[in-house]
Parts: structure tokens; C-alpha cells; sequence
């Protein structure tokens, strides 16, 4: 039996250490092992002058090569695993004796050596057997540097991909496809959900080329770091195009990456009113883990492609130039496929729009400052405020999301028109009369409070930064304006106020109804804390019936035409209103969000609804508790979102001054309104900011800068 996988046997320690003569030195290295060396032919790795053999003189045919078993020539001749230990174990016990450590066995190439084999004298004084074993460069090279163990994932994946070839091809090829794919609609999506068709994804951006060039010529560390930043950049980039598209739909703008993550949280309380909490923080949860699946889904997929270009460096490089080639060509002619050029530079413009965005927001704040502190009435005396109306209860009224498409849409119009004839012959009958324009509001589709201020205060407030420099000065507004002159008590009546509304004091408002304040003990219907019926009888019964010293200029935000638009409030006997409960029943009867928010018909339907309901609310009130010193402002705060009122609509609002005194509405007869509740088409529209100014003069007003 023998233990030895070399062909080389260890000296025989019996005999004496060879002779110094010309022979080579022994190499430095320890020799591989036989079964490296036996692997070219046969026996012609043994010494010449004498054939290889075990301890009992039979040729040595594990060592030679001429086992079949590749694990028995690794392991021996032997068949017996137990003989094989008994073996090493004898040898090793040899090994330790002192008398046998002689210093040519210290210096001979470590090996395993059987216990019944010796060494043959050939090994140890003959020169030419250490020649002959210097003669393959295989054997002088020292032995390669084991790599590291693979970890168990790797090694499943290696074995997986080795019993499966053809569908680890695939899917490697697949993976590629829709990383390739991911990228692309990165660089080529819209920010407009109705500029979305499939032309606008058939083009060459040319972004991918140069970052294609870009990641060829780059060693390995630099590329994956490069790739790594461009698909974490293409996926905020991504995101924010997602929110274009929202903000577009909803507010008729792009996403401002300066001023509107303050809006975040107002989204969060409407998703929470409309849906509850649980509702709201699904869809939270959901929101967070798409965008940080964009992020690290986009990152991977540039990785992977500049990966896969410096495999393939020559074809990458010949793929890239042609692209280029006809990028350039294609630029250079015009040529288009369904009116899109084919060369685009799509995303590169959406980043200079963006920079030019946050520029202008910069500047525009400077700027702003600078206007809101200027005001042509800021220093008329309280004796030139408002002398054509002194002695009338006025009402400010908004009609949330009252816009021009209530109006004129095939779907919403014909009951919203039906409702405006029927409420304006009721004004007719009592006395009243009405004239009505068009104002185009600051915001759209949300944010309403943009358009309030606007409206009230005279200045253009389309963004929030505008909003909060304007709130934080002393800029004249219309309630400030009936407060200042000291002849009216100025009264707000806000049911969607649900928190602490530190603006109160900026609009001249002396005393605030907000949700909490009003009495209400009904159901809320939807975002609306309460409808606009119990809202006006609120009004009535806490401060308008009440005696007062002073006429009453009073600021009301209706909130039942709020979005989702449903369910929907109905009117009910003013006898019955009580303190909301009976809405109860109509509540739970109504319909739900999610019955109606998915298509746009239906949202339609419901948000004509409610401006009707709306509508008749706020006349009912009128013509029942109104008189001859009544006079009646209201209007709409914004349009509808982009779902309802149509894409690339206006941003027009229906605004009406309603009074029994004849000499109010001749005041303003050089307006050239319309008569009646509803504006004609081509009647007269104004910013919404000109109102302020136009108003005050109109009715007394001398302008003091």
C-alpha cells in the first residue's frame, strides 16, 4: 500500500546526504504534486536510470499517471481508507524521531510519503533526476494563489446556472433587456400624462450615447462608481417627473423642487380625511417604496449596461459610434416619425428647465419681497375706505373649485347652467339682482389658499414661497380694509380650518368660526368637515341674527364641491338641520371615493353635483336671511383638477356681485358684466389680483401709495 501522490519519493534516511557536485540547486518552491506532473504521458515523469516504485518493489502506477480513478491517484494505490490512515499515521510517527531528521530531508520538497516505502537511491545522488523534474516550466512556476472560497449564495447561483445553461442565459439576457428598457423610459419619459404615446419612446436619446462613450473609457472602479451616480441621478430625475406629471394633473403645474414639499403634508391630511388612516398610510408606505425602488432599480440597471459595455468594449464602441453617427444625422435633417424628431434631448432640456425653475423661484422671492411691500391704499385714511358701501353687511363667499368649466364642459354644464337660471330667478323674485365676470385665479386645481390670498389681498400669490412672505407683512386686504375703516365688525367662517390658522390677524379678521368652533356633530363628507347648508346656518344662528353695533363684513369658505366629490350632501328642511346629525343618513347613502375617482365621467357627474348643491346652498341662505343692505360677493377659488376640467383648460373662475340696492350694482356697470349669475363666454376676465383694486375704487376709495 502506498500513500504518495508524487512521482518523487521522499530520500532515503538511511543513507548519507549526496555529495556536493555541479547538479542544479533544488528549487526554492515546494513541486506539485504528481498528479500536475503525470498528467502528460505515461511514465515519462520518472528518473531515467530507474522506474518509480511502492515499498514492495511494484511499480508505482498512481503516481505515474496511469490510474483511471483521478480520486485514487490523488489518494494513493490503496483501496482501503482505514489502511490509507493507518499509513499516514505511521509516517508521521517516523517523522518525529530525532535520529531520523537528517538536513537533506529538511531540504527536500515537502510531499506525503508512505510508511512502507523507500526512498530510491536515484532520488538522492543522482543529478539528473532533479534535472529532469526542472525540466517543465510547469513544475519551476510556484503553485497560483487559491481564490477566495465563493460564498453559499454564489455557489448555489454557479451551480443553478451550470444544470440550467439555456435558462441562465435567458434570464441573463432578459435582466439586460429591461434594465436597457428601464433606462430609455427614464430618459425619454414626458412629463405630461397626456403627451404619453408610443412615438415619444421610439427616438435616440442622446444622453445614453455619450454616457455609453463615457463608461467605455473608464478603468473598472471609476466605471461602476460613475454608472452607480448617473442611474442614482436617472432615478431622482425619474421621481421627479412622476411628480410633474402629478402636479400637472392636479394643480395645472410642474413640481417646484424649492417651495412644494410643504405640500407633501397637506396631501398626507387630505389622503387622510378622504380615506382614513389606514387608507392614507397604505398609500404613504406604497409611495415610499415605489420611489425607493426607482432609485435603486435605476441605479443597478446603468451598473449593469456599463458592465455589460466593457465586456464587450469593440462592439460597444462600433454600436456607439453608429448611434452617434445617425443621432447627428437625424438632428441635422429634422427627421421625424409621427411628428416627434427622432434625435431627442429630452432629458437634458427637462434639466435645464429645472435649473431655470429653481433660478427664477430664487429670484423671484427677492423680487416679491420687494412688490408686496408696496400697496396704493396702504396710506388711505379710514375716511376713504369703502364711503359707497358704508352701511352693508357684506359677504366674501368662496365656492371651492367653482371654475369656468362648471360652466361650459359638455357633462358638467347643462345642470350647473339649469341650477344658476333657476337660483337667479329665485334672486329675481326676492329682489336681488346679480352681475357676473371671470377671473383667472393664481393656482389650479388645488392650493387653494393661493387664490384667497390673491384675491383678497390684490398681489399675484402662485406659489407658496409668495404665500408666506405676503402672510408675514402688513399688506392691505380687503377684510383689512373694512376693519380699518372702523365702520364694520369683520367675522370668518371657515369650516375646512381644522388646526390653528395663524393668517387670521394678516386678512383683519376679528373673529374666527373654524371646524371646531361651529357646532357640528355630523358626519364628515369626505375632506368636508360639514356641509355648506349647515355652514351658512351656523353662520346665522352664532353671528349673523345677533345684534351688532356695526354692519358685519363677513369671509365664508364653502367646502361641500371639495374633491373627491363624494359623497355629496344633499339639502335638507333649514328646520331640520339641527346640529348636523340628520346628515347621517345621507352620508352613509352616498357614494364613495373610490367609487368615482378612477374615471374622469364620473368625477365629472359628482363634481357638477356638488357646485349645484353649492350653489342653491349659498342663494337659499341668501334670499332667506338676506336684505336690503345685503350685498353678496362670490366666486370660485380655482378650476378642477385636469381630470374634470380637461387638459389645457383655463384657469377662469365665475365671480358674481349680488344686491337689492340698485346703486351697488351701477357702481360697477362700466365692468361691462354680465347680467344674472351666470358670465357670459366673452365676458370680461381680469387677473385675479386686479379685483382688490378695482373694488375698492369703485366704491370710494382713494388711492394713497
Amino acid at each position: 500500500m502506498s500513500f504518495n501522490t508524487s512521482s518523487r519519493q521522499l530520500p532515503n534516511t538511511d543513507e548519507k546526504p549526496p555529495e556536493e557536485g555541479p547538479g542544479p540547486e533544488p528549487s526554492p518552491e515546494p513541486l506539485p504534486e504528481a498528479t500536475a506532473e503525470t498528467s502528460t504521458s505515461g511514465a515519462g515523469a520518472a528518473a531515467p536510470d530507474e522506474p518509480l516504485s511502492g515499498g514492495d518493489g511494484t511499480p508505482a502506477e498512481a503516481a505515474s499517471g496511469d490510474s483511471e480513478n483521478p480520486a485514487e491517484a490523488a489518494s494513493g494505490d490503496s483501496e482501503n481508507p482505514a489502511e490509507s490512515t493507518a499509513t499516514a499515521t505511521a509516517t508521521a510517527t517516523e517523522a518525529e524521531a530525532p535520529a531520523e531528521a537528517t538536513t537533506a530531508e529538511a531540504e527536500a520538497p515537502a510531499a506525503p510519503a508512505s510508511a512502507d516505502t523507500e526512498a530510491p537511491a536515484a532520488a538522492s545522488d543522482d543529478a539528473e533526476a532533479p534535472a529532469a523534474v526542472t525540466e517543465d516550466p510547469a513544475e519551476a512556476a510556484p503553485a497560483p494563489t487559491p481564490a477566495p472560497a465563493p460564498t453559499r449564495g454564489r455557489r448555489r447561483w454557479h451551480g443553478w446556472r451550470e444544470r440550467y445553461p439555456l435558462a441562465a442565459r435567458v434570464l441573463a439576457w432578459t435582466t439586460t433587456a429591461l434594465a436597457a428598457a428601464l433606462v430609455l423610459f427614464a430618459l425619454l419619459m414626458p412629463s405630461r400624462i397626456d403627451t404619453f404615446r408610443p412615438a415619444e419612446f421610439f427616438r435616440i436619446p442622446v444622453e445614453a450615447i455619450f454616457g455609453a462613450a463615457v463608461l467605455i473609457v473608464l478603468p473598472r472602479k471609476p466605471r461602476i462608481a460613475v454608472a452607480a451616480l448617473a442611474g442614482l441621478c436617472l432615478g431622482a430625475l425619474t421621481v421627479l417627473n412622476f411628480l410633474d406629471i402629478g402636479f400637472n394633473e392636479y394643480l395645472g403645474r410642474g413640481f417646484n423642487v424649492v417651495l412644494d414639499w410643504t405640500l407633501f403634508s397637506d396631501a398626507q391630511a387630505y389622503l387622510q380625511d378622504t380615506m382614513g388612516k389606514k387608507g392614507a398610510l397604505g398609500i404613504v408606505v406604497l409611495v415610499v417604496v415605489l420611489v425607493i425602488a426607482v432609485l435603486v432599480l435605476m441605479t443597478l440597471s446603468v451598473v449593469r449596461l456599463g458592465n455589460l459595455v466593457a465586456r464587450n468594449t469593440d462592439l460597444a464602441t462600433r454600436t456607439t459610434l453608429v448611434m452617434a453617427i445617425v443621432w447627428v444625422t437625424c438632428a441635422a435633417l429634422g427627421v421625424q416619425f409621427t411628428g416627434v424628431p427622432i434625435a431627442a434631448e429630452h432629458t437634458t432640456l427637462v434639466v435645464q428647465d429645472r435649473a431655470v425653475r429653481v433660478r427664477n423661484t430664487l429670484r423671484d422671492e427677492a423680487a416679491f419681497a420687494k412688490v408686496a411691500k408696496k400697496d396704493a391704499f396702504a396710506n388711505t385714511p379710514p375716511d376713504q375706505l369703502l364711503t359707497g358701501l358704508r352701511g352693508k353687511d357684506m359677504m366674501i363667499t368662496f365656492i371651492e373649485s367653482y371654475g369656468r368649466s362648471a360652466i361650459e364642459d359638455a357633462v358638467m354644464a347643462p345642470g350647473v347652467d339649469a341650477t344658476l337660471t333657476s337660483e337667479n330667478e329665485k334672486l329675481t323674485k326676492a329682489g336681488f339682482a346679480a352681475k357676473s365676470g371671470w377671473l383667472t385665479s393664481a393656482t389650479y386645481g388645488g392650493s387653494s389658499w393661493l387664490g384667497h390670498s390673491t384675491f383678497m389681498s390684490g398681489l399675484w400669490i402662485s406659489n407658496q414661497q409668495r404665500y408666506r412672505t405676503v402672510t408675514a407683512g402688513d399688506h392691505l386686504t380687503l377684510p383689512g380694509a373694512f376693519k380699518k375703516t372702523g365702520a364694520w365688525d369683520t367675522v370668518g367662517v371657515m369650516p375646512g380650518v381644522q388646526k390653528a390658522w395663524p393668517e387670521q390677524s394678516f386678512y383683519g379678521i376679528d373673529k374666527l368660526y373654524d371646524s371646531h368652533k361651529l357646532g357640528y356633530k355630523g358626519p364628515k363628507f369626505s375632506w368636508s368637515t360639514m356641509p355648506d347648508q349647515y355652514a351658512l346656518t351656523a353662520f346665522e344662528r352664532l353671528e349673523h341674527s345677533k345684534k351688532h353695533d356695526k354692519p358685519l363684513m363677513s369671509t365664508i369658505i364653502l367646502t361641500s364641491s371639495h374633491q373627491p366629490w363624494a359623497p355629496i350632501p344633499k339639502t335638507v328642511p333649514q328646520d331640520q338641520v339641527g346640529d348636523g346629525s340628520v346628515y347621517d343618513a345621507i352620508e352613509k347613502a352616498g357614494k364613495k371615493p373610490a367609487d368615482i375617482i378612477t374615471d374622469s365621467t364620473k368625477s365629472k357627474e359628482e363634481y357638477g353635483k356638488s357646485i349645484q348643491y353649492s350653489v342653491t346652498s349659498l342663494i337659499d341662505y341668501l334670499v332667506k336671511y338676506g336684505n336690503k343692505n345685503t350685498v353678496l360677493i362670490f366666486l370660485g377659488d380655482h378650476q378642477p383638477i385636469a381630470r374634470v376640467s380637461g387638459n389645457h383648460a383655463s384657469r377662469d373662475v365665475p365671480v358674481s356681485i349680488v344686491a337689492k340696492d340698485p346703486k351697488v350694482l351701477d357702481k360697477i356697470a362700466d365692468w361691462n358684466w354680465t347680467d344674472g349669475l351666470q358670465p357670459e363666454h366673452n365676458a370680461p376676465v381680469w387677473k385675479m389680483s386686479a379685483f382688490r383694486d378695482r373694488f375698492l375704487t369703485a366704491y370710494g376709495s382713494t388711492p394713497h401709495p
